[in-house]
């Protein structure tokens, strides 16, 4: 029979016979829920870097959709990549009147706040992306601009959305939907190759 993965089997495992279980630090039970507690934490964290990296992408997609239906914009069919550039800049300053009021309101000799680090820390990562190539909706492309006009902010919707990367200079990079879709099925692979590699090792 296969020994439980999962960390709450794992206990419940332990416990089935309604006495508490006396875990030896050497022993086999303690390394399976040392393996097991490490594996939790680690799929943990990479759900919450993938969640986070998820809903980064539907923000900028919303702030682009605001912008190009607003009354002076709604009418155009398509956007330069000069155009767009000032719409990605526009995003990544979203948050610049409250990191200039928080550093105002800093105390001399006062280290800063955490929500000031995050936002600057936010900004940073955003303007070095911006450098390299920065993920954004196709605005050169009339039908993938008609369909971001009417989307409706859910992820599952956006494999229509065409992405591609534009940098600082308006010029457009290597990336976007397949690149995007090729990396998360290597992480995904990658991931699931490790996951079964420690369910050996458990075993």
């Amino acid at each position: 029979m296969p020994v439980s993965k999962s960390l709450s089997k794992i206990k419940k495992n332990m416990n089935a016979n309604g006495k508490k279980p006396t875990v030896h630090p050497k022993g086999r039970k303690f390394h399976q829920l040392n393996r097991a507690t490490l594996r939790e934490g680690k799929i943990a964290s990479k759900k919450k870097a993938h969640n986070e990296r998820k809903s980064n992408e539907l923000s900028r997609v919303k702030f682009i959709q605001d912008v190009i239906n607003m009354d002076e914009f709604k009418d155009i069919r398509a956007f330069s990549n000069d155009q767009t550039i000032i719409f990605i800049e526009q995003f990544i300053s979203r948050d610049d009147a409250e990191l200039d009021d928080l550093k105002k309101k800093r105390r001399a000799n006062r280290p800063p706040t955490n929500k000031q680090l995050i936002l600057q820390g936010k900004r940073d990562l955003e303007m070095e992306e911006f450098k390299k190539g920065f993920l954004c909706p196709d605005l050169n492309d009339e039908k993938n601009v008609e369909f971001l006009r009417k989307w409706n902010h859910s992820f599952g919707s956006m494999s229509t959305l065409k992405l591609i990367r534009i940098n600082s200079k308006g010029e457009r990079v290597a990336g976007g939907n397949v690149a995007t879709i090729t990396a998360d099925a290597k992480e995904a692979a990658a991931n699931a190759a490790a996951l079964a590699k420690e369910d050996v090792d458990m075993e």
